[in-house]
């Protein structure tokens, strides 16, 4: 039986340890919406983005909970001597009496006033006279009370529960709840923008990776025609046909492409670890995209109804509609209710029904007057709020004028495209002519070598250009979404 645990226990570690192994293993040959879907998991920016958003909501709740009011509960220990304290503890705990006023000492000096000189009861003229005497009446008054002067010392606890209840603000707390769930709209879309600019950056890179490896592609095609073109420069030498310089000037082209390719695939490393980076994840392929296809229809109506920078622009707005409100409050009266139950005694919770207490009450306050600041406050705030406002306008502006410049890049870097394609198929079918024509020995190497450059200075020119088309349209994607 222990056998058989064992086993089981061995075969579930063993399982795990190959789950952990499979997640770990790079990703292979992965599809750009699989990779969107990914980074909105695993991307490091947007696990931070939401963190802010429900920092916000919980931003909500905390302006929500000042609408219930505030409950305290007290408990409160404490042991002294002092005069003030000893009498203030007994008077809390319903336990003061006349002697604790010294009255054992006042009634003395009372008592000798009512006898006579020889231990009888004086009678009432007798009495009469000695209290009517100031001398008697000062000296009676000023005794000094020994046990309320120097009372001993006394423990005092002290439980009680307060409530206190915000009844009318001025509307300040119901504009505070709305500015909290607006700030966690501003946060919704702060994170929206992080997704957005991520989805940007998967999108380019697989762009970027697609078109590198297209180059590396056509270089290797380049290559293997000088390879090929060197093969026969050797042959021509061997024949006396070529010189020692042609096959050198053969040589030095062949190394300027293999230069060309080291650096297209160290930025595809590169490419990739940043697609790594954002995935939070090992990738170690992908799978292409078109880049033919690829083209933004997106008309300008769309782009400033979904932007996510005039969005937040417009919840601004609302907001410092909100903090004028806000403002106005400080015009208006402050209505609020208090209750407090609570017991005293020398003793912890001792008596506590005999010495409970309770207070209740409201409070009505009203600024009459504070210098002019409460109105100027209200005036900043109309002065924030137009300024938001116009904001707002720059930012629809602002967009407008950017998606107009971007369509206008795009259709110029389409038109560039079109004409470079043209003029690498030329430059290849006569590179290919030339080639031929030094074999035939009817051109130079040099022609040869001069026609080879042209083709690669087109090639690179259409993919800076391609490199530049998608990027803007990218760009517009962005702005959109």
């Amino acid at each position: 039986m222990r056998l058989k645990h064992l086993w089981f226990a061995v075969v579930f570690c063993v399982s795990l340890f190959a789950q952990d192994s499979n997640s770990s293993k790079p990703y292979v040959n992965l599809p750009l919406k699989k990779a969107l879907q990914l980074a909105n998991k695993q991307n490091i920016e947007i696990d931070i983005a939401e963190f802010d958003r429900q920092i916000a909501r919980l931003g909500v709740k905390i302006a929500q909970g000042y609408n219930y009011g505030k409950l305290d509960a007290t408990v409160m220990g404490l042991r002294s001597n002092d005069a003030g304290n000893v009498f203030g503890f007994k008077l809390q705990s319903r336990e003061a009496t006349f002697g604790d006023f010294g009255f054992d000492q006042f009634l003395s000096g009372f008592g000798q006033a009512m006898m006579n000189p020889d231990g009888t009861m004086a009678d009432f003229q007798t009495f009469a006279q000695n209290f009517g005497n100031p001398q008697a009446q000062k000296q009676l008054l000023e005794t000094v009370p020994d046990k309320l002067n120097n009372p001993d010392p006394r423990n005092h606890f002290d439980v009680k529960v307060q409530y206190m209840l915000p009844l009318y603000t001025g509307f300040k707390l119901s504009n505070y709840r709305k500015i909290a769930e607006d700030m966690a709209k501003m946060a919704r879309l702060d994170k929206q923008k992080v997704e957005a600019q991520k989805s940007f950056e998967i999108r380019k890179t697989y762009y970027d990776i697609s078109l590198l490896d297209k180059f590396e592609k056509d270089l290797s095609t380049i290559k293997n025609n000088i390879e090929q073109l060197r093969e026969a420069t050797i042959e021509f030498k061997k024949e006396g046909y070529a010189k020692k310089t042609d096959l050198m000037e053969v040589e030095s082209k062949l190394s300027n492409v293999e230069r060309m390719l080291f650096e297209a695939r160290a930025n595809r490393e590169l490419a990739y670890d940043f697609l790594s980076f954002l995935l939070d994840h090992k990738v170690k392929s992908i799978k292409h995209v078109s880049l033919d296809t690829f083209d933004c229809k997106i008309p300008l109506k769309n782009v400033l109804k979904r932007n996510r920078d005039i969005k937040k622009a417009e919840l601004g707005y609302k907001i410092q509609n909100r903090m004028v409100d806000v403002t106005k409050s400080a015009f208006q009266p402050e209505v609020g209710a208090f209750a407090e139950y609570g017991s005293s005694d020398n003793t912890f919770l001792g008596h506590f029904g005999a010495h409970d207490r309770y207070t209740v009450g409201i409070q009505a306050k009203l600024n009459i007057f504070n210098g002019g600041s409460d109105y100027y406050k209200l005036q900043q705030e109309k002065l924030k709020r137009l300024k938001v406002k116009r904001q707002v306008e720059l930012a629809k502006k602002g967009i407008a004028l950017k998606y107009k410049k971007i369509t206008t890049e795009i259709a110029n870097a389409d038109k560039q495209v079109e004409s470079l394609k043209k003029e690498l198929e030329l430059a290849q079918q006569i590179y290919y002519n030339y080639q031929e024509r030094y074999k035939e020995g009817l051109a130079s190497i040099n022609d040869v070598v001069i026609k080879q450059s042209e083709q690669i200075k087109k090639l690179l020119s259409l993919l800076r250009v391609q490199n530049i088309r998608n990027q803007k349209i990218l760009e517009v994607y962005r702005l959109a979404y």
